[in-house]
Parts: structure tokens; C-alpha cells; sequence
């Protein structure tokens, strides 16, 4: 009986060993790594502007109220104009200490209003009307999310596109029957963050002391996708 169970455990063995050969993956060969690229100039066409007010007093109550409503005023300023998206910054303040660093004579706060549109002429507008009581703390430029997802959709076909033909001149050039695509990975680039355009671009509103729309040229980016991935070459 011990001997037909050995013979049952050798003759299961024998078949699991059979099969290892089956359950593993096929080797692969004829392997080309290939990458392809689409671009295209997407315009920059979302403004953004911050604007912030600062004051000093040696009253920290006083000191915030006075923040406070600038601030207020400039709120319901920026939402009586169409197509505004605003929101509140960073806001802090600080004590002001004498020369000897010692002893606290004052205390100094700030506070930012942040906006952005793309409508240029609009926001240009009111960021010339605002600096009356605010000062500027920058103007940036970048890609609208719609833009984004927009050429993003054009290129990401453009760069299968390019992938394909790459990957037939490949075959080809290996003599090849034809191929098949074992990955393929796609990345977007190129989107630029904002940066930042100095105060000085508003100096002769400032200086002037009357309202002055500035003009301003936002330009364009060089947006890329990235095709990356292997193909299989099948020969004949």
C-alpha cells in the first residue's frame, strides 16, 4: 500500500513539474523601447493678481480694524465686476521692535486679495482702479485649466499618432511582419507655473495717482506629450 501511494506522490509530482513550463510567462524577444513627442504653443490665458495693503501702529486692535476694512471695501470693490474670481490670501502681523531689539514699539500687519480671470481687460481694469488703496504684489500668467484639458486631448493623440509610425519604421527596419505594443505610457508637459511680474509694471498708475489700465501680454507655452513604450517586433 506505502509503495502505490509513493508511486500516486511521484506521478503528481512529475505532473506539477510538467505544467511549471505552461504557467510561466513566454518569453519576450524583439523588444524596442521607442518614444515619440507632439507639441504645440498653448496661450497663457489665466490672469492672476495680488494685491495687499500694510499699515503700522503701536495699537494691535486699532492696527487690525484698519486692515479690516481696506480689506472690506476692496472685496466689495472686486465683486461688483463679472467674471472675478477672488479670494483672501495670507494674512499676518508682527511686532515691531526698537533698534536695541528689546522692547516692542509697534506692531505691523498685512493682508493679501488674490484674483484672477481670463478676461485680461477686466481684471487689468480693476487691478488699476484697487491700487488706489492697495499695492501690487504681483501679476502672473498661466494655462486655464479648460486650455489644459483641451490640448492635452489634441496632443495625447498626435503622440499615440507619432508612437505608431515610429514603431512601423522600427519594424521595418528589422524586417519584420509586424508589431505589437507591449506598454505605453503618456505624460504631459511644459504647463508653466505662474511667475511672477514685478510691481514696477504698475508704476505709472501709482506715481500718476489716477487709475491706469496697464497693459499686459501673457504670451504662450510650449506644451508637450510624451509617448513612451515598448513594442514587439514579429518576424516572419
Amino acid at each position: 500500500m506505502q509503495n502505490l501511494r509513493r508511486s500516486a506522490a511521484l506521478v503528481m509530482g512529475a505532473g506539477l513539474l510538467a505544467s511549471l513550463p505552461a504557467l510561466a510567462e513566454e518569453p519576450r524577444y524583439n523588444q524596442i523601447s521607442l518614444r515619440a513627442e507632439a507639441s504645440q504653443e498653448v496661450p497663457r490665458d489665466l490672469m492672476l493678481v495680488t494685491l495687499y495693503t500694510e499699515a503700522q501702529n503701536t495699537d494691535p486692535a486699532k492696527l487690525a480694524a484698519e486692515i479690516s476694512q481696506t480689506m472690506n471695501k476692496a472685496l466689495e470693490q472686486a465683486r461688483r465686476v463679472k467674471d472675478i474670481k477672488l479670494s483672501q490670501g495670507s494674512r499676518n502681523s508682527y511686532p515691531v521692535y526698537e533698534e536695541k531689539g528689546r522692547k516692542i514699539i509697534a506692531w505691523r500687519e498685512r493682508a493679501e486679495l488674490r484674483l484672477e480671470s481670463t478676461d485680461f481687460a477686466a481684471l487689468s481694469k480693476l487691478t488699476g482702479e484697487m491700487l488706489q488703496d492697495l499695492k501690487l504684489g504681483g501679476m502672473d500668467f498661466t494655462v486655464a485649466t479648460p486650455t489644459r484639458r483641451a490640448s492635452e486631448d489634441a496632443l495625447l493623440k498626435d503622440a499615440v499618432a507619432a508612437f505608431k509610425a515610429r514603431a512601423q519604421l522600427a519594424t521595418e527596419a528589422l524586417g519584420g511582419k509586424g508589431y505589437k505594443v507591449v506598454n505605453l505610457n503618456l505624460n504631459s508637459s511644459g504647463y508653466p507655473q505662474p511667475y511672477p511680474r514685478g510691481p514696477m509694471m504698475m508704476k505709472a498708475s501709482m506715481d500718476a495717482g489716477a487709475a491706469v489700465t496697464p497693459e499686459v501680454e501673457a504670451g504662450t507655452s510650449q506644451v508637450s506629450m510624451n509617448a513612451d513604450g515598448t513594442i514587439e517586433v514579429l518576424m516572419p
